[in-house]
């Protein structure tokens, strides 16, 4: 995987870092809603020296509107929600505390339709409904965000002895063993999963085929090293029993349910193999599916913008535009394609036909960050700094989140000389990537800077604040 020695090195960074910083526990009964939320805030801004997330605006957009879907149909919930996409070639996927949570790359690769998404999606908020995870981390004792991270990244590194190193001598290992879920947690996450899916209109065979995937690699598998997300959730055949049970007992009542349309979620799936898979292992992956005489029309097409993608990053560029002309001509009205053909544009030097593609696809759906983070990219092209500012600022109105849009926004600060402003921005990009101090140090120097606009000194009173919070509270 490309992403593999940054990923270890990243790592290895952290957990440094962490041993040196990791805090006593007290006794205490499990986490109330309130702690909760403390440390899944703690937990949000220093995640990203964890793992390495795939946060583009189109894959993070995508991954949270559908989140939110579930989220529309699971009634009163404590948290605001983050799903997040880690590139890793593992088979995993977990719900951290206060609603994070984490798919990797590798499970998504395994997936073939959207409403297997959604049920592993909607599997991990059952977790988080039921504060399965919270019951699990008392256990006699209350740990800091250290010891949380800790053990988060054990379940992310799998089971070999770079994982099990980790948690030696740390009080990450109970905390580790505490987010493995029991039978009872299973079928309830599973049983409400099940019934959030039918209120969304959606067909459980997504489920099913899930947790037939999972029962077939645990069968492969068995007796050597066990994929994580098998360990944590465990029982794929007792859950496959059960979910089938109750789709036969409601055959009738499913008749009326039809399987979504996957163009959003190939289209994302095809995307993050494109960054994460060896570009001649994923070209002769989708040649080989290529080559199937069940495939459907769509899917073909679906291969091809994969194909796309791969090329682009290869920087074949006039083998890009031609496939993904031919998904836009199967697929008219699916913006975000004209949008991924003006980044082939734009790469390939071609600035004014990059343009026109992006903004057509902008007047179309000024919703999609995908388009509107491009466009800013397209202004700085041509050294407009004013028009990619304006579209920077879209992009963190709604992604508020997203750490780039503040670095992109300190460099076009830095360029017009505002000093004071580029700190601003840098601050908090580095605040979202979980460098505290170096977050600290860009918002000292924006303060004492004369240029500093003045909606800012107000947010920068309030982010110090969060700061010391942080860093009071590990």
């Amino acid at each position: 995987m490309r992403n593999k020695s940054i990923f270890y090195r990243f790592f290895i960074s952290f957990l440094i870092i962490s041993f040196l910083q990791a805090t006593c526990v007290s006794k205490s009964m499990a986490l109330t809603v309130g702690e909760e939320r403390e440390l899944g805030e703690q937990l949000l801004y220093q995640i990203r020296l964890a793992f390495p997330l795939l946060d583009d605006p189109d894959i993070s957009q995508y991954i949270n509107e559908l989140g939110d879907e579930v989220l529309s149909v699971t009634g009163f919930h404590y948290f605001d929600y983050h799903f997040n996409i880690i590139a890793s070639s593992q088979f995993n996927a977990f719900a951290a505390p206060s609603g994070l949570v984490f798919f990797y790359s590798g499970l998504i690769e395994k997936m073939d339709h959207e409403d297997e998404l959604v049920s592993v999606l909607a599997h991990e908020i059952g977790h988080v409904v039921s504060r399965h995870i919270a019951k699990g981390m008392d256990q006699g004792m209350k740990v800091s965000v250290v010891s949380t991270l800790l053990a988060l990244a054990s379940l992310a590194l799998g089971v070999g002895a770079i994982s099990q190193a980790l948690l030696t001598g740390s009080m990450a290992a109970g905390q580790a063993a505490n987010l493995h879920f029991s039978r009872q947690h299973e079928e309830e996450a599973d049983r409400l999963a099940y019934g959030w899916m039918k209120d969304m209109g959606r067909h459980p065979e997504g489920q099913e085929a899930m947790l037939q995937e999972m029962r077939r690699i645990n069968r492969y598998t068995m007796g050597n090293n066990i994929p994580q997300y098998l360990l944590t959730h465990p029982y794929p055949d007792e859950r496959l029993d059960y979910v089938q049970s109750l789709m036969v007992y409601e055959a009738q009542e499913l008749k009326s349910l039809t399987r979504t349309d996957d163009f959003a979620f190939l289209r994302m799936k095809y995307r993050i193999l494109s960054l994460v898979k060896d570009g001649k292992k994923l070209r002769n992956l989708l040649l080989n599916k290529l080559t199937s005489s069940s495939l459907s029309e769509s899917d073909r097409v679906m291969l091809n913008y994969g194909l796309s993608q791969l090329d682009r990053m290869e920087n074949n560029y006039e083998s890009s535009k031609k496939l993904l002309e031919e998904v836009i001509s199967f697929y008219p009205d699916k913006s975000i394609l004209l949008v991924d053909l003006g980044l082939v544009e734009l790469e390939a030097g071609n600035k004014e036909l990059a343009l026109a593609l992006i903004q057509k696809a902008y007047d179309r759906n000024r919703y999609d960050m995908w388009a509107t983070f491009q466009m800013a990219r397209v202004w700085m092209q041509f050294e407009n700094s004013e028009k990619a500012e304006k579209y920077l600022e879209e992009v963190q109105g709604t992604m508020p989140s997203y750490s780039k849009v503040y670095f992109e926004l300190g460099k076009l600060k830095a360029a017009k000389g505002e000093k004071g402003n580029s700190a601003f921005y840098l601050g908090k990009y580095n605040l979202y990537e979980g460098r505290l101090k170096l977050a600290i140090h860009n918002f000292k120097t924006a303060k004492n800077d004369s240029g500093l606009d003045k909606e800012h000194v107000s947010e920068i009173k309030k982010l110090q604040e969060t700061i010391k919070r942080l860093k009071d509270k590990k």
